[in-house]
């Protein structure tokens, strides 16, 4: 039997790295009774945009971050998930954005009600953790990139269903 999506969307996310090795994540409490979870900055194209524009604006409305190159993409899946009530797939695609650490400040209304915090990690102790990452592999990615930069390959593309 398969299942209804409600939503379908693609979505661009930062991992945002700063030169002393610190990756910037959002906490978030969800409203169906999910445990938190830390995720990294983005969020759903909009109709029209680029991927550039999008995550332009996600970062904006997010972090207040205006001043950054969008990086490489070293990450893609396929989520499919439950979010207030609705079942949702969505397409992602992750960047590495080069920033020095700043101090974030939210602005988006709608997403301030379940952002918990923001937490610079020290790319080191992502493998570390006991938190709910996701993606769950974001200390791998980032260890990969730090270690060999942007991948060279076509990127597969992971398929996580919740």
């Amino acid at each position: 039997m398969s299942e209804i999506i409600d939503t379908e969307r693609f979505a661009i996310r930062a991992i945002l790295l700063t030169p002393e090795r610190e990756v910037l994540l959002l906490r978030i409490l969800p409203d169906d009774n999910i445990e938190p979870f830390w995720i990294a900055p983005g969020g759903g194209q909009e109709s029209g945009e680029t991927f550039e524009e999008t995550l332009r604006r996600e970062l904006r409305e997010e972090l207040g971050l205006t001043e950054f190159a969008v990086g490489p993409v070293v990450w893609r899946r396929e989520h499919t998930f439950r979010w207030a009530g609705r079942r949702i797939r969505q397409q992602e695609q992750y960047h590495i954005v080069h920033v020095p650490r700043f101090q974030p400040v939210m602005t988006d209304e709608t997403e301030a009600k379940s952002l918990d915090r923001f937490q610079w990690w020290p790319a080191a102790d992502l493998a570390q953790t006991r938190e709910r990452l996701t993606p769950l592999s974001l200390a791998t990615i980032v260890e990969q990139y730090m270690a060999n930069g942007a991948p060279r390959e076509p990127l597969a593309l992971e398929v996580l269903v919740d």
